[in-house]
């Protein structure tokens, strides 16, 4: 068992603090904000991912998870410090380091005793050796790790429990040894590399992914345009061992806090060195018009969208978490209020966080029928399992003109053919079976 603080209680800090205290180790989390820390200290999660308040709810009773805004408190004895805050994005798509340094500094002043300090947040190539330099500024003996995280949100505690690998980058093998020792019951293999390499790896492997998203995009477009199936291409695709099918599913683009914050954030760091990264670049761009993709052929179909009623399907960037971080959602919203639309938006948990980011405009519910009743078109932006089951009947029966688009293919062709809706989707042939319909311009 070991002693550890971690700094930051956002999405990567309080799944990792949680897991930690869930093999045995005891656990000190500390964050600035008083509310967020007053309401985890009595099991209240401010955000939603599956399984995570019940597990921050049984370490605070066996008293391995505790929760603070007291740097003294957290960081007494603590034989670790795992560095967990946030790197926004500033407006030239380079990362915000501020709270990394004002982490560092924190570390600095408060430490009891001579610790390691351990990265976590996902930062440019050469920030750990920086850290270190703050750190020993104050004559305090530290060796920094960096420990990249690759959580899924939605399936985070899993992925911390069965991931795929975990990288330890490090200097120093004590205290890469160290890291390790914290790390082995969750079974998951280690690699061990240089700091540097370390910090790579995190950019590298999100920008790797979205350019499989937005690849695949493409490849739907011009499905679109010669009549083929994208999920058929996908499917054949993916059977190559090389390619896999993961990542190879066309939609709407990519959203979220890492894939797009670290896809700029590389082309900021390629071009420090002196490197344009032309592939990512065109990824990004790829992935900026996917996103408004389904908003431009309703234009194109009905023409005058001024007064018609729109029914959005799902807020979150993705199912099974309420973040709506540079989801399609707010992109879409935005142009289709441009257009003079009336808009009611459906999700079944993303409602509150959506409401800080949409346009007053916007009526929000939870009931996906009352989001439906009298809509003149519809836009599948989440594929929530609540969405995916809905009856094709409930589109024909409640909506003006069950017009659907559907940006993450939720319904199989075959299936759409047996009722009266017309539907467009991602790579694949629309269908149009509408009759008497009444289209108010």
């Amino acid at each position: 068992m070991r002693k550890i603080a971690v700094i930051g209680t956002g999405y990567v800090g309080l799944v990792t603090g949680a897991c930690f205290a869930e093999i045995g180790h005891q656990v000190k989390c500390l964050d600035i904000d008083e509310k967020k820390i007053y309401d985890l200290s009595k099991g209240i999660i401010p955000f939603y991912e599956p399984g995570l308040e019940d597990l921050v709810k049984e370490n605070l009773e066996n008293n391995r998870l505790f929760f603070t805004t007291n740097s003294s408190f957290a960081f007494h004895d603590a034989e670790v410090i795992y560095i967990a805050v946030g790197t926004p994005a500033k407006e030239d798509g380079s990362s915000n380091l501020e709270y990394i340094f004002r982490a560092a500094n924190n570390i600095a002043k408060y430490a009891t005793k001579n610790v390691i300090v351990v990265t976590k947040s996902t930062v440019p190539v050469g920030t750990n050796e920086r850290i270190k330099e703050l750190i020993t500024m104050n004559g305090l003996k530290v060796e920094v790790v960096s420990n990249p995280e690759f959580l899924r949100e939605g399936q985070a505690i899993n992925d911390t429990f069965r991931g795929d690998r975990i990288i330890i980058g490090s200097d120093n093998d004590t205290a890469a040894t160290v890291i390790e020792e914290i790390n082995q019951h969750f079974h998951v293999k280690v690699i061990h590399t240089d700091i540097k390499s370390a910090e790579m790896i995190k950019y590298a492997s999100n920008a790797f992914l979205a350019t499989k998203i937005s690849f695949i995009n493409e490849i739907s477009t011009i499905c679109e345009k010669l009549g083929a199936n994208i999920e058929d291409v996908a499917y054949g695709m993916g059977l190559d061992s090389r390619i896999g099918t993961q990542f190879l599913k066309a939609g709407i683009g990519y959203g979220g806090s890492c894939f797009p914050k670290d896809t700029k954030s590389l082309v900021q760091i390629a071009g420090n060195v002196k490197h344009k990264f032309d592939l990512l670049e065109a990824v990004i761009n790829v992935n900026n018009k996917q996103q408004v993709k389904l908003v431009e052929q309703a234009m194109a179909r009905f023409g005058n969208l001024q007064g018609l009623n729109v029914a959005l399907l799902g807020l979150s960037f993705k199912p099974n978490t309420d973040d709506v971080r540079e989801s399609a959602s707010i992109v879409m919203t935005n142009r289709l209020l441009e257009e003079g639309v009336s808009i009611t938006a459906y999700d079944p948990v993303a409602i509150e966080k959506a409401k800080s980011v949409l346009p007053s405009e916007v009526h929000f519910t939870k009931d996906i029928v009352e989001a439906l009743y009298l809509a003149d078109m519809a836009f599948i932006i989440t594929d929530w399992d609540e969405i995916k089951r809905l009856p094709l009947s409930v589109y024909e029966n409640m909506m003006r003109t069950p017009v659907i688009y559907d940006g993450r293919n939720c319904y199989s062709i075959e299936a759409v053919k047996q009722h009266r809706v017309e539907y467009h989707s991602i790579g694949r042939k629309s269908v149009k079976n509408l009759k008497n319909e009444v289209v108010i311009h």
